[in-house]
């Protein structure tokens, strides 16, 4: 699981320190082609009494089985956020919504929950938070046809809320896996920005100054067998690792995530332990798979953020 907290202010400040970053501009993406952002993200959040707003963002991919003790990892012990916005994929069959307020019952309240099966988005304000409050949609859009049966479902979640004036909208997506399966992840990604809150909509809506997507994006690194993967991240060289990372490839040809802001890695890849360990997988599978399954930043998962000004 990977948490990132942001402060937000009109100085546009997030990450786990607070940083001046530019608003991003909407641009076409067939005459510029900017890429993902990356901005410094290594310290906890100092709460500092000029931000407007500080959120701790959550994402993890359960793999189908969660503890209480996983659960207070989860949330963690400090309570100072604003908001508290988990996404989860692979959820097992158990009430996380319960397991989740019962964890946070001292410090915030749940302010609305986005699930489709195993895909589900978490929103926790403080308990004074509802006051500030003036909109609040949830939306979710399913991709494939098959995932579903095995409860493993594929596609998006959302929530939209306005919170102290900032129009804002967080995203928990789970796509398409498989290295091959690059340009399917893009075309995910494009309908998904697109349907999103596009069924009943409203050309009075303000659109949202900050969009958040994190979950488990599938993409992996491009030609790069498993063991030499391995060797890489065992020396630490994972600026080696990002130059083959097909996501960051897509995103400066423009095809997805182009202008939007991540945060500096600071971890090596989560993907794919062995269960309950953390020792790369050891299966048969490792030998005969070409290109080793790991998909970006989150290192299987991890949160784009993109601001603009209106």
């Amino acid at each position: 699981m990977d948490r990132l907290c942001g402060c937000i202010s009109s100085t546009k400040r997030i990450g786990r320190r607070k940083i001046k970053i530019p608003a991003i501009q909407v641009i076409d993406s067939d005459v510029s082609h900017e890429g993902i952002k990356t901005i410094e993200a290594n310290n906890p959040c100092d709460y500092s009494t000029s931000s407007d707003l500080c959120i701790s963002f959550v994402t993890w991919n359960m793999n189908g089985k969660v503890s209480l003790d996983d659960i207070e990892k989860l949330v963690g012990k400090e309570r100072k956020y604003d908001l508290v916005v988990i996404g989860l994929q692979e959820v097992p069959r158990r009430n996380l919504s319960e397991l989740l307020e019962n964890a946070l019952v001292e410090s915030h309240v749940l302010l609305g929950k986005a699930v489709m099966q195993s895909l589900q988005l978490f929103l926790f304000g403080s308990k004074s938070s509802k006051p500030f409050i003036s909109e609040l949609k949830v939306d979710k859009e399913g991709i494939g046809g098959f995932g579903g049966l095995i409860r493993r479902k594929k596609g998006a979640v959302a929530i939209r809320i306005t919170y102290k004036g900032i129009h804002m909208v967080f995203i928990s997506c789970h796509l398409s896996a498989h290295a091959h399966k690059v340009e399917e992840r893009n075309s995910e990604c494009r309908h998904i920005s697109h349907s999103l809150f596009s069924k009943h909509w409203n050309p009075y809506t303000k659109p949202a100054q900050v969009t958040v997507w994190l979950g488990d994006l599938n993409y992996r690194l491009q030609g790069v067998n498993a063991l030499p993967a391995r060797n890489l991240i065992h020396k630490n060289h994972l600026d080696l690792l990002t130059t083959k990372d097909q996501l960051l490839q897509e995103a400066e040809r423009g095809q997805v995530f182009n202008g939007y802001c991540e945060g500096t890695l600071t971890f090596k890849p989560t993907y794919k332990y062995d269960a309950g360990t953390s020792d790369y997988d050891t299966s048969y599978k490792v030998y005969y798979i070409s290109i080793i399954s790991l998909p970006y930043l989150s290192y299987s998962l991890f949160n784009f953020i993109d601001f603009l000004l209106h």
